[in-house]
């Protein structure tokens, strides 16, 4: 009697051609053959006529790894199969944990195989370009709630996922729950590919994203690949690129690494909101205050009146508005240069100009509201901006009484202690001006700027792609 011996071949992902020569060699040598019944088909002109063939059905994988250890002990050569790669979900760990259990000393041998997930992966073009992971669905040898911690760790940590066993006939609500779960971390429109039956005759390739995959669409013989956040599609394929050109393509448009850093966090915030019912032009300004405060109070603070970064951004972005006014050099600094030049608009201080010092020496002022007086003078119907100055502040609301200034819309978000609350309550009573106000002492010229931004890139609120001009 021969020495016998178990080999656990991964007979890949259903088609004769991925079976790899390892594999075929071992099949064709073998004495027995074990394996769940459906995969003898893909392997049946390969199995030599005097070779015993064991098959059985689902959930019998312990009785055929006790049929193995019974042939192998009469010395002969068998080959346990699985579908894909039998170390993945397959045959190969009950094999060794066997061996263990039994004390046995019989040789045991793995075949890799071409898993299920790498085939999809190369019918949908290059989606595991980068850091990836697979996950199962399947609750029947692992707790649910496992799995979901498991979702939640890989959505948040980016990786492109695979999923395994997404439904059965008994089990279909946790496919709806995974993407649940993704598109809190992931933006909707992120690329989803799915291969039923990949490599074998009855094969469907469908590329989609997250906000429009349905789960009906799929069963048990359906292998799922979510892209990660720099995962686009191109000629119907999926690309994840893994960093060659050193900027990250999605779509059409290219993200750089600041802009895609900004996305990340915007993300973030917007799971970390207590309120998550806000309109979007609020929750876009709302984003950018966070963003640039780290200071979640910004969500009981900031004041925005209804539509107004939606409808300033239509008055500047049609030209009705060309021009920004702002307290203090600081502020005018931090809005994006990159968004003036493509609104062709431009953005005044005044603080500085000789006119400004010469009226604040002969009014006894100081020199922003003396900047802001001049402002008045020249563009009465900018968009004023307030990051510093209360007085600068008080002193618009005094124009606007009068009926000298007329402004497009306000940002007043002065910082300090003295006058700055009572200049924010000043502006209130201008329900007909567009209006965003940082309340009580907390603002500062980065908030007031980055309001500005909010508003100039609205057109990406949809989306959530803050940062296009970083």
């Amino acid at each position: 009697m021969g020495t016998g011996k178990i080999i656990v071949a991964g007979i890949g992902p259903g088609s004769e051609s991925d079976i790899t020569p390892a594999v075929l060699s071992a099949i064709r040598q073998s004495d027995v053959i074990v394996g769940y019944k459906y995969y003898f088909r893909f392997i049946e002109k390969i199995i030599h006529p005097g070779a015993i063939c064991i098959d059985s059905g689902m959930k019998r994988e312990k009785t055929r790894a006790e049929e193995a250890y019974n042939y192998a002990a009469e010395g002969k050569v068998v080959t346990v199969i699985s579908s894909g790669d039998a170390g993945i979900y397959g045959m190969a760990p009950l094999i060794y944990e066997m061996q263990r259990e039994k004390g046995s000393n019989i040789s045991i041998e793995v075949l890799p195989g071409i898993s299920a997930f790498q085939k999809a992966a190369s019918l949908l073009g290059a989606p595991v370009g980068h850091d990836f992971c697979v996950l199962s669905l399947s609750d029947l040898m692992t707790p649910w709630e496992l799995i979901e911690k498991r979702i939640k760790a890989a959505s948040m940590a980016d990786f492109i996922t695979a999923i395994y066993n997404p439904k059965s006939e008994g089990r279909y609500w946790q496919l709806y729950r995974l993407i649940e779960l993704f598109l809190q971390e992931r933006d909707p429109q992120t690329p989803v590919g799915f291969v039923r039956q990949a490599g074998r005759e009855e094969q469907e390739v469908t590329i989609t994203t997250l906000a429009d995959f349905d789960p009906e669409q799929v069963d048990m013989f359906t292998v799922i690949l979510i892209g990660n956040s720099q995962t686009y599609r191109f000629d119907n394929k999926m690309i994840t690129p893994r960093g060659y050109y050193g900027e990250i393509k999605m779509g059409k448009a290219e993200t750089g690494i600041g802009q895609d850093i900004m996305i990340r966090s915007f993300r973030t915030i917007e799971k970390d909101l207590k309120n998550k019912d806000i309109p979007l032009d609020k929750k876009w300004a709302l984003l950018h205050a966070i963003h640039t405060t780290a200071d979640f109070d910004m969500e009981n603070i900031l004041r925005i009146d209804d539509n107004a970064v939606a409808s300033l951004y239509d008055r500047l972005n049609s030209g009705a508005v060309r021009t920004i006014i702002t307290d203090v050099t600081m502020a005018a600094s931090g809005i994006r240069k990159g968004a003036l030049q493509r609104m062709g608009l431009e953005v005044k201080c005044y603080l500085q100009d000789e006119k400004t010092v010469a009226l604040a020496t002969e009014k006894g002022i100081t020199r922003t509201q003396a900047g802001i007086r001049i402002a008045v003078g020249e563009h009465p119907d900018a968009l004023f901006v307030f990051g510093n100055a209360p007085t600068a502040l008080m002193e618009l609301c005094d124009l606007i009484r009068k009926g000298k200034a007329t402004p497009a819309g306000i940002i007043a978000a002065p910082v300090g202690f003295v006058h700055v609350q009572e200049s924010k309550h000043m502006v209130k009573p201008f329900t007909s001006i567009p209006k965003l106000i940082v309340e009580g002492r907390k603002g500062g010229s980065n908030l007031a700027a980055t309001l500005v931004n909010s508003i100039l890139c609205y057109n990406d609120a949809i989306n959530l792609k803050p940062g296009r001009d970083v």
